[in-house]
């Protein structure tokens, strides 16, 4: 009785109607709604997590010549993620954007691998790369939010080489967006982003319209392997190249690196026999 009654209204609004607008508005059920959301996601290329650092002779940076890169872990979630969204059809288009050198391209491919559509490649010269900032990034970021008509951006919190957690921040501040960052769940309702934050206490929910600047934490998701077919697929999949002056950011540095040096070697521990003894070795090296 409901499928007959349905197929006769599908049919009565269908003879009425010259668009899909007009069927939309007689009756919206009848169709699917469109996927909305452009999304676009930050990936950079860092030295591997399982790479043992080593401080270059000059004392002015690490050691990244013959050294394995690979993508920074949080934006393999954020990437995750923006997947994630395509494959519930809230996203429509997923774009992996990295800044660096020609190798920064590999680190695009694996997301493209992972499920993004395509990549946008902002080509900064090795030693450039070295002093590029946050801030730099983050008006980079902008610029092509700007420029693609973006929804949403994703980053991931920090990256492990500089950990400096500050990329998500400016961006939205620049683009005026509300920011949802430390994400560990998101779900979108009615033009809003309903996000679950880590934060020192514990959990915090918040809700903040779109368009949003999120960034992911550790435990949003899992992130997927990459499928030979599709690290296949991957290779064919279209990355723009720019430069930052294409998009009229300066990348000229705001900070200069003094020094760099390995953290102090960890004195071995000893065992007391008694609290008196503890006592008295913390008050010889001054601890009380």
């Amino acid at each position: 009785m409901k499928q007959s009654h349905l197929h006769a209204s599908w049919e009565s609004v269908a003879a009425g109607a010259s668009t899909e607008a007009d069927l939309r508005q007689a009756l919206p059920f009848l169709l699917p709604k469109k996927m909305s959301l452009k999304v676009l996601v930050g990936v950079k290329r860092v030295i591997d997590y399982a790479v043992k650092i080593r401080v270059r002779p000059d004392k002015l940076g690490v050691v990244t010549d013959g050294v394995k890169h690979s993508m920074n872990p949080f934006d393999e979630i954020a990437v995750e993620e923006a997947v994630r969204l395509k494959e519930k059809k809230i996203a429509k288009e997923v774009i992996a954007v990295s800044c660096g050198p020609a190798q920064a391209q590999e680190t695009i491919r694996t997301a493209l691998a992972m499920g993004a559509d395509r990549g946008i490649h902002v080509e900064v010269p090795a030693k450039e790369m070295e002093k590029l900032e946050p801030l730099h990034v983050s008006k980079i970021l902008a610029k092509l939010v700007e420029k693609e008509g973006g929804d949403l951006l994703i980053v991931g919190k920090q990256a492990i080489d500089d950990d400096t957690n500050a990329t998500a921040q400016m961006t939205a501040s620049l683009l005026n967006w509300p920011q949802a960052t430390f994400a560990s769940e998101i779900k979108k309702a009615d033009g809003e982003l309903d996000v679950t934050r880590e934060i020192d206490g514990g959990l915090e929910s918040i809700k903040v319209k779109l368009p949003a600047v999120v960034s992911a934490d550790l435990r949003l998701n899992e992130p997927r392997y990459a499928t030979l077919p599709n690290i296949m697929k991957a290779k064919k999949k279209k990355i723009q190249k720019l430069k930052p002056a294409d998009l009229s950011v300066d990348v000229t540095p705001h900070l200069e690196v003094v020094e760099v040096v390995d953290p102090p070697v960890r004195e071995a521990g000893i065992k007391v026999d008694d609290v008196d003894t503890l006592v008295a070795k913390l008050k010889e090296a001054g601890r009380i």
